[in-house]
C-alpha cells in the first residue's frame, strides 16, 4: 500500500471515480489506499458533489506551507515514540477529528477528543493540549467542559497537583448503549403510530416494519456491546510472550 500524501493524479482520479458514482471504498481499492483516506480527502474538499482535483491539490499544498513548525519538545508538550511520521500523525489527527465532526461533536472538542485519544500517554494536562494544538487556554478549558459534561472525559490531579484529562475506554459502550437505547425510542414511536393510523392500513405496516427492524438492531447492537465490551480493556501482550531468548 502506497504511503504519503495523495498525488495531483489520484485526486484526478478520486474526482472520475465519483462522477461515476463509485464509493470510497470502491475508489480507495482502485488506488491501493485506505478508504479512511479518501473519506477524509473528499470530506475535507467540498464534499461527494463539490469535490475538484485541481482545488483539493491547491488547498492541500496551501495547508502545508502554512502548517506551523512544530513545537520544540519541552515539559508542556506530549511525547511522541520514536520512528512515527509527524506528518502522517497530523494527517490522521485530521482525519480522525472529521470524523468526530461528522458524528455532531463540535471542532475544538472534537481536536481535543482526538488529541488525548492518540497519545501514548493516556492523558495530557491544559497546558500539553495548549501546546500541541496551539490554541487558547481558554478553548481548552471551554471544551474539556463540554467533553466532562458529555461523560467523554474524566479529570484527575497528578502527583504535582495538576489537572489531567483522561479519554475513557468505556465511552465507545456507552455511545453503543446509547444508540441502542435510541433505535428503541423510535421502534416504540413507530408503534404508536400503528393504533393512530390504524392496523393494516398501508402506512400502518410502513410503521410496524420499521419498528421490527429497529428492535432487532437494538438488541444486536445491546448483545453484542456486552460481549465485546471486555475488548475496550485488553492490553497488548508483553513484547517477549511467545518468543525464545537467543542463545
Amino acid at each position: 500500500m502506497p504511503g504519503g500524501r495523495l498525488t495531483e493524479q489520484e485526486r484526478q482520479q478520486i474526482a472520475l471515480g465519483l462522477a461515476d458514482g463509485l464509493a470510497y471504498a470502491e475508489i480507495a481499492r482502485r488506488l491501493d489506499r485506505p478508504t479512511s483516506t479518501i473519506t477524509r480527502e473528499v470530506m475535507r474538499n467540498g464534499g461527494p458533489t463539490a469535490y475538484r482535483a485541481d482545488l483539493a491539490h491547491r488547498a492541500t499544498e496551501r495547508r502545508a506551507h502554512r502548517r506551523r513548525p512544530a513545537a520544540p519538545r519541552g515539559a508542556g508538550a506530549p511525547e511522541q515514540s520514536p520512528g512515527r511520521d509527524i506528518d502522517a500523525v497530523r494527517e490522521y489527527e485530521e482525519g480522525f477529528t472529521t470524523l468526530l465532526m461528522q458524528q455532531g461533536v463540535p471542532k475544538m472538542m472534537a481536536r481535543v477528543l482526538t488529541c488525548l485519544f492518540t497519545t501514548d500517554a493516556g492523558s495530557l494536562t491544559a497546558s500539553e493540549l495548549v501546546q500541541h494544538l496551539q490554541v487558547s487556554p481558554a478553548s481548552i478549558s471551554k471544551s474539556v467542559a463540554f467533553l466532562e459534561a458529555q461523560g467523554l472525559i474524566r479529570r484527575e490531579r497528578d502527583e504535582r497537583r495538576r489537572e489531567r484529562y483522561f479519554v475513557d475506554d468505556g465511552v465507545w459502550y456507552q455511545s453503543m448503549i446509547s444508540a441502542a437505547q435510541s433505535n428503541a425510542q423510535l421502534a416504540a414511536t413507530a408503534r404508536e403510530g400503528v393504533g393512530v393510523l390504524g392496523s393494516g392500513t398501508p402506512a400502518a405496516v410502513r410503521l410496524e416494519n420499521v419498528a421490527r427492524f429497529l428492535d432487532f438492531v437494538s438488541e444486536s447492537i445491546l448483545r453484542a456491546a456486552d460481549q465485546a465490551r471486555d475488548v475496550l480493556y485488553a492490553k497488548p501482550p508483553a513484547a517477549s510472550e511467545g518468543t525464545e531468548k537467543a542463545p
